[in-house]
């Protein structure tokens, strides 16, 4: 049974398992503050093209996010995401056991708009309701749509013309940066947000999400939000050891680009066999439309996993590819499908 059912299936990427393994009996001190992270840390602000931005290294991007809201809001102040925000269902309250509510509101394909915020803030117009302060969104989204520059550019304006924070969860950003017809690149990210985050664990890291903080208003104590909810690692140069690697010569940008080379692949072999899409993404997660009974056949050979249904006979199923995708089981997906299918690819 080969799995496309995520993108964090796999262990880690050859060069950073070399690399910790190279430097496993070497000593360092503890807590971030070694070379090896320091150096991930100005890697990632030469890339960013940001030098007054501050880096940290998490472990994961639930406890990124529950930081970074809960270090940047007031004990009443709220947080504004669509219904499928990864902070909103698959966090398991973790943002609102900060204290923080999470305000949710319909997405367009998986996406915020200003429209959106906009009826948020109409409807929180006094102190006997929480007070809307950050908007999050993800990119590329949960649903593998992703926003353009021109998209995240409106966001951040209204944002700012309301007094908002605006802060980007960037778990599956190498895809985001290496979709087909992606506009935003990474040096854009710190001029139109006020803090985001590089995601590792599902881009060839075995783990670990790199926040970065642009507003200088939101950098005060963030060590000891760190520390307090569990997020100051002790031996934090296994952070930093894993995103010095994934930040020297291009490999970030590498392993998004094969992730997505999978899914284009795959997408295209799906398409041609006539089945259409629930969402338009173009990244690594796809969410294709089959009958019931092919799902039932293809979960024989390949795990993945049910999105939803669609009328009483079929079903959106979610596939997710890696950077440890194998190209010819990407092929053995679409000819078991063409054959239950009985159409040639």
């Amino acid at each position: 049974m080969y799995s496309f059912n995520n993108d964090y299936s796999e262990g880690a990427h050859p060069l950073i398992l070399k690399q910790l393994f190279s430097t496993n009996e070497d000593q360092s001190v503890g807590y971030g503050l070694d070379e090896h992270t320091k150096r991930a840390e100005e890697l990632i602000k030469k890339k960013i093209d940001c030098e007054t931005a501050d880096v940290h290294i998490l472990v994961g991007g639930t406890q990124a996010n529950l930081i970074a809201v809960s270090s940047f809001l007031r004990p009443y102040e709220a947080v504004i995401g669509v219904e499928t925000a990864h902070i909103a269902v698959h966090e398991t309250g973790a943002i609102e056991a900060t204290g923080h509510k999470v305000i949710t509101v319909p997405s367009v394909d998986g996406k915020m708009t200003a429209e959106l915020i906009a009826s948020v803030l109409e409807r929180h117009t006094d102190e006997h309701m929480v007070k809307p302060k950050m908007v999050y969104i993800s990119n590329t989204t949960e649903v593998g749509t992703h926003y353009t520059k021109c998209e995240i550019k409106e966001l951040y304006e209204f944002c700012q013309e309301h007094n908002l924070y605006f802060y980007i969860d960037g778990a599956r950003l190498a895809s985001a940066l290496t979709v087909e017809d992606n506009t935003m690149f990474l040096c854009d990210y710190p001029n139109y947000c006020d803090a985001f985050y590089i995601g590792g664990t599902k881009n060839g890291a075995l783990f670990g999400e790199a926040l970065v903080i642009v507003n200088d208003n939101l950098k005060e104590g963030i060590r000891y939000s760190m520390k307090q909810k569990g997020g100051l690692l002790a031996k934090g140069r296994l952070l930093g050891i894993q995103f010095e690697t994934l930040f020297t010569d291009d490999l970030y940008m590498k392993i998004g680009e094969w992730a997505n080379q999978m899914g284009r692949r795959m997408r295209v072999g799906i398409r041609t066999l006539g089945y259409p899409f629930l969402y338009d993404s173009y990244s690594n997660q796809l969410f294709p439309i089959f009958p019931n009974e092919v799902i039932e056949q293809l979960s024989k050979e390949f795990v993945f996993s049910v999105d939803s249904k669609v009328g009483e006979d079929h079903s959106c199923v979610r596939l997710v590819t890696s950077w440890a995708t194998k190209e010819e089981e990407v092929d053995r997906f679409l000819i078991y499908l063409s054959e239950l299918t009985n159409k040639e690819i």
